[in-house]
């Protein structure tokens, strides 16, 4: 028995129930990991709220973590016992061992922990295929990002400083917007009191910019589409104030040819070699020193209702990394 988070209907954080759960030996294809840490992310909220819907009911929260293979299923080539790892996956984290896919982990290279491996495996790698492939930014460019003091506004903000960007983000207190600034933001638009649409302008002298990363969603949407280029490009990568309403496609043209896409980690990973040349590029600038890694927040499993109260209040900057 293991104990893991599992929810049995969803709701507010209170649904979060630290429960004893039975792990069965690792099948084919899988490695059985101890945890050593597991990230926290607001995708966690939407699945447990029921905005993302699980497979089934009830199922254990969680998307991201790092630990040590301590069982190898049958077939499994590439990894040994006691090879540090880390993954993404749909739901099943908050447990102190699971059994994982072979197919989805990555070794972890030296200069990274167990703590920063589940710190950035979601977050980073999400940064990575923003910054990298959804919208290749390079010297030169302007950028705007939403919720530039969040876990993935964090690193996008400091990685595209590094690649030459010049990084505009919003951000709701003046607390946030000084970890911003600390973090890469070249400017920084208090959304509560300033029309970021309009600063942008401003910012930019009617230049407007080349890619905007949102992961804010229905109440920065449209005005996210006023802060483009022509050309430009909107990757709406998440839903923190809920979904983007429907839209006609036709605004795009007289905004200025712009494109939207709703890019999502799963699909840029759905191929080894994808996954390996993005894990490999995060562990990359991580290792360097060039993309810091700031963790704020640490809990034990068993806080996990709490946790999630916190992230879902605005209360929290940076990563959260729960422990068994």
């Amino acid at each position: 028995m293991v104990a893991a988070v599992r929810v049995h209907e969803y709701g507010g954080p209170e649904v979060l129930k630290v429960e004893d759960v039975t792990l069965p030996p690792p099948g084919p294809g899988e490695v059985r990991v101890r945890q050593t840490a597991i990230g926290v992310n607001y995708i966690d909220t939407y699945f447990r709220s029921g905005l993302y819907k699980a497979p089934s009911l009830p199922f254990i929260s969680g998307n991201e973590a790092a630990g040590e293979i301590t069982a190898l299923g049958e077939g499994v080539t590439g990894f040994a016992l006691g090879d540090r790892v880390g993954y993404v996956a749909t739901l099943g984290c908050y447990a102190a061992e699971r059994n994982v896919p072979v197919a989805i982990a990555v070794k972890l290279p030296d200069g990274v922990s167990d703590e920063i491996a589940a710190a950035i495996m979601l977050k980073g790698m999400t940064t990575q295929y923003l910054l990298r492939r959804t919208y290749r930014v390079k010297p030169g460019d302007t950028i705007l990002m939403h919720a530039a003091a969040g876990g993935v506004g964090l690193l996008l903000c400091q990685w595209a400083k590094h690649l030459g960007a010049t990084v505009i983000g919003t951000v709701g207190s003046e607390d946030k917007a000084e970890l911003a600034r600390q973090n890469g933001c070249d400017h920084v638009i208090l959304y509560r009191q300033e029309n970021f649409a309009e600063r942008v302008k401003e910012i930019t002298g009617g230049k407007l910019c080349e890619v905007v990363y949102d992961g804010v969603g229905k109440t920065t949407f449209m005005g996210s589409l006023d802060c483009l280029a022509p050309l430009g490009v909107l990757a709406s990568f998440g839903s923190a104030s809920g979904p983007v309403e429907d839209f006609s496609i036709g605004i795009l043209a007289p905004k200025g040819s712009l494109y939207v896409t709703r890019p999502t980690l799963g699909t840029h990973t759905s191929r080894r070699d994808w996954l390996d040349e993005i894990s490999a590029d995060l562990f990359e600038v991580v290792a360097s020193g060039a993309v810091k890694i700031s963790i704020n927040h640490r809990a034990k499993l068993s806080d996990a209702a709490d946790v999630h109260r916190m992230l879902e209040g605005r209360g929290t900057t940076g990563a959260i990394i729960l422990t068994p």
